[in-house]
Parts: C-alpha cells; sequence; structure tokens
C-alpha cells in the first residue's frame, strides 16, 4: 500500500475522460444485426437518404464483446439516433431517415413509453461525450466476475453495459488495467449482491497508477503485438514491468500473480 501510494497518481488527476456507454432504453428497436442493417439500407428510397442513413447506423460494442486487450467484432449497429449536443450538434430528426422511421414504428408501443429517450420517442437521450466514441478508447464491462480492458482505435458506439475512457497514454493504461497488478488495485471496488465487480466511473477515477515514459513505450509496442496475436511471453513481460512500475518484491508480486491473475480466457 505504501509502495503504491508513493509512486501512484489517481487516474482522476490524468488527462482521461471515462464515462458511460449509450443507454437506448430499449435495445430490441436500435440494436440490429448486420443483416437488417442492409436491409434498412436497401429500403433507402434515394442514394442522398442510403449515405445519411449509413453514416447514422454505427457499430456498437456491448459488455460481452470486450476481450483482454481487444475485442469481438460483433456484427451489430445501433441506430444512433441521438438527441444532440447542445451547441455542437444538431438533433437527429427522424423525418430525414424515412428507411429508419419505418423499421423503428414496428415498435413504438415500446419506445414510445420508455424512460431513457430524447425530444422523441425516436430519439436516444442526452449524450453530453457523444463525439468521444470517435476517438481511441479503452472500453471495459461495468458489472462481472472477470475484468478485461479492451483498447478500440476504430470509431464505435459503446452500450451502457460498459464504461470508456479517452484521452492521454491509453495503451498504456490498458496494459496496466489487464495485469494481475490492475486487478489487484481494483478488488476494493463495490459489489453486487451476487458478488460481481462493478467497476463504475467512480471505482476507475480513484486508482493510484505511476506514469514513466520508458516503460510507455514498451508497453505500447507490447499492446500492439497483443492485438495483432495474443502471446502468453508477451503478457507476462506486460506483467512484471506493471510490478516494476511500482518497486515490488519477488513476494509481493507472488502474492499479487497467485491471487489476483487475470483470466486465461480471452
Amino acid at each position: 500500500k505504501e509502495k503504491i501510494e508513493a509512486v501512484g497518481t489517481p487516474l482522476k488527476d490524468w488527462d482521461i475522460q471515462i464515462n458511460y456507454g449509450i443507454k437506448t432504453g430499449y435495445n430490441e428497436a436500435f440494436i440490429i444485426s448486420t443483416e437488417k442493417r442492409d436491409e434498412i439500407l436497401s429500403n433507402c428510397q434515394t442514394e442522398d437518404e442510403r449515405q445519411r442513413t449509413a453514416e447514422l447506423i454505427r457499430p456498437i460494442l456491448r459488455g460481452r464483446d470486450i476481450k483482454r486487450y481487444g475485442y469481438v467484432d460483433n456484427g451489430l449497429y445501433l441506430i444512433n439516433t441521438h438527441n444532440g449536443v447542445k451547441g455542437k450538434i444538431p438533433r437527429i430528426d427522424i423525418n430525414d431517415y424515412p428507411a429508419v422511421k419505418a423499421h423503428l414504428d414496428q415498435y413504438w408501443d415500446k419506445i414510445s413509453v420508455r424512460a431513457d429517450k430524447g425530444e422523441t420517442p425516436y430519439n436516444l437521450r442526452n449524450c453530453a461525450y457523444l463525439e468521444d466514441f470517435d476517438k481511441p478508447k479503452i472500453i471495459w464491462k461495468r458489472v462481472g466476475s472477470i475484468l478485461r480492458f479492451s483498447y478500440v482505435e476504430k470509431s464505435c458506439l459503446a452500450l451502457d453495459s460498459t464504461c470508456f475512457a479517452t484521452g492521454v497514454q491509453l495503451k498504456y493504461l490498458c496494459c496496466i488495467l489487464n495485469s494481475p497488478m490492475g486487478h489487484y488495485l481494483l478488488k476494493d471496488s463495490p459489489k453486487t449482491g451476487t458478488g460481481d465487480l462493478l467497476i463504475s466511473v467512480q471505482a476507475i477515477t480513484p486508482l493510484l497508477i505511476p506514469f514513466d515514459n520508458a516503460y510507455s513505450k514498451r508497453l505500447t509496442s507490447l499492446l500492439d503485438m497483443q492485438l495483432d496475436e495474443y502471446n502468453i511471453a508477451s503478457e507476462k513481460e506486460i506483467n512484471e514491468i506493471v510490478f516494476d512500475l511500482y518497486s515490488l518484491s519477488p513476494e509481493e508480486r507472488n502474492y499479487i500473480t497467485r491471487y489476483f491473475k487475470s483470466s486465461s480466457v480471452q
């Protein structure tokens, strides 16, 4: 504990932003398969409508899609009829997207009475950080017994079963959070009644994590290798580097590795 406090800086003091994923209020209407996306696009009456609609329907990741370092390409999309961002992005007008409206109208009885909606039942609720989904990010499942943090370079949305972070040194942080040391730092996170961890924004921001530029370059390289193809030797090196950051003794390393080991399931 003393070693952690001596070198670590709370994540709330890093130049990163941590937020929740998007809540639709009725996933069955707003989250669609690749096949349904293609069907909606084929129902567009003009090329202009088809292009607008293709831009509106965005890839989305759920908590179950998150792996250590990477993620599962699930083939799912969110109909991102967002409510706009005040002064920056106008609200989506469903009348500009007839094919999308026809799809959502099939679920009118559900979407019209849901609590989480925007200005109209067709719109998603307010999300002031909507543009952050376009940036590189770390995404993780908010509730679960196995901790996994995924680095996602591409522009995509994330469901409310996740949280995500944008900002600086994301590959470095992703390695630390996925390591046994990272799991040790999260051991006192709140838990559900069934014992699952609640890795919310509030659980992440107090974590004490040191920064070392030389180690950052190596961890960034190792994470890139893991994203290309998982390698156990690279993961072991990541874990040892993270222990070095905190100057842990062999005894301390063995204790944390034994009791806070990351899952072997990717």
